[in-house]
């Protein structure tokens, strides 16, 4: 019979690569170094190959060991999946959930949204995260998050998504503005309208250059904010498209700006859920999704499907 590694020397080597050094992988995973030390040899004795470079600056992995540690981190996330999909079926949606937002989502939707989600999950304990939406979704792909609020459409391998609702875009500017004076704004008024936009690497930039006559307006200007770009525009140096759910939510209140909806069909992105494609929370995914859903459907906001 071929003896196979165990779950736990799997874990220290894991941990022996995040730390490089036997003293403070030990220590991470709450063991002596030589326990730690005894399992790796054990696991290389297991394999027949060497998998660590021992020496006086810490510890590398060969090769091998990186060929190992690769498949060893999905072991590991299979066996994680195993006991979450077991505890979920008796009962979903309990215990700590890993979720991401983007950051023009976040300070927008979770004020609103999270005391309906602890009132619907009183067992839920909901570890957020607000990041870029290519970090996130490394995250979900990595087992970093178990889902991810996003705006769609955005292209991702492996990852699958569940609309929860539409946010249309309104052009913001100050009343001087000469599109101000438009009683009806269409998308196409924008083309080469010299936007203000967030900086590369936030999808709401590429949203709106989509909704802006195929991309044709202009950027002078790359913001990390929504609430920058607000600034700026108050300041006379441009107009910009913000999503109603921020202004909603009470991003332009009593700043003086004009902002305008679209004629239909109204330019927009759509706010949804994402996860790891054959991911065993999936459907704790999706039930989240249901709720906030039925938040936003319940008030004033983002339109719902």
């Amino acid at each position: 019979m071929t003896i196979l590694p165990t779950l736990r020397q799997l874990q220290f080597l894991i941990a022996l690569a995040e730390h490089g050094s036997f003293s403070r992988a030990a220590e991470a995973s709450h063991v002596t170094q030589p326990t730690l030390s005894a399992a790796v040899k054990e696991l290389e004795s297991i394999l027949g190959t060497v998998l660590v470079e021992r020496g006086a600056r810490g510890a590398v992995l060969t090769p091998a060991g990186t060929a190992v540690l690769e498949r060893a981190r999905i072991v590991m996330t299979e066996a994680e999946d195993l006991v979450t999909a077991a505890q979920a079926a008796g009962e979903p949606l309990t215990g700590s959930f890993k979720l991401g937002v983007i950051p023009t989502i976040a300070p927008f939707l979770l004020p609103r949204v999270l005391p309906a989600l602890r009132a619907a999950y009183p067992n839920l304990e909901l570890f957020l995260r607000e990041d870029l939406t290519s970090r996130l979704y490394e995250g979900l792909r990595e087992r970093r998050l178990d889902a991810a609020l996003v705006a769609l459409p955005f292209e991702a391998p492996g990852i699958d998504s569940h609309a929860i609702a539409s946010d249309e875009f309104l052009f913001a500017s100050d009343q001087h503005h000469p599109l101000a004076r438009k009683d009806k704004l269409k998308a196409s008024d924008l083309k080469g309208e010299p936007l203000l936009l967030l900086e590369d690497g936030h999808c709401l930039r590429d949203h709106a250059l989509a909704a802006c006559s195929a991309g044709e307006a202009r950027s002078d200007f790359a913001a990390t904010s929504l609430h920058t770009l607000v600034q700026m525009v108050r300041s006379g140096m441009g107009a910009t498209l913000l999503p109603k759910m921020a202004v909603d939510a009470g991003l332009v209140e009593r700043m003086g700006l004009n902002v305008q909806s679209f004629d239909p069909p109204v330019a927009g992105r759509e706010i949804g859920i994402a996860w790891r494609r054959g991911s065993a929370r999936a459907d704790e995914a999706i039930k989240i999704a249901d709720a906030i859903k039925s938040e936003l459907t319940n008030g004033v906001g983002a339109a719902t499907q």
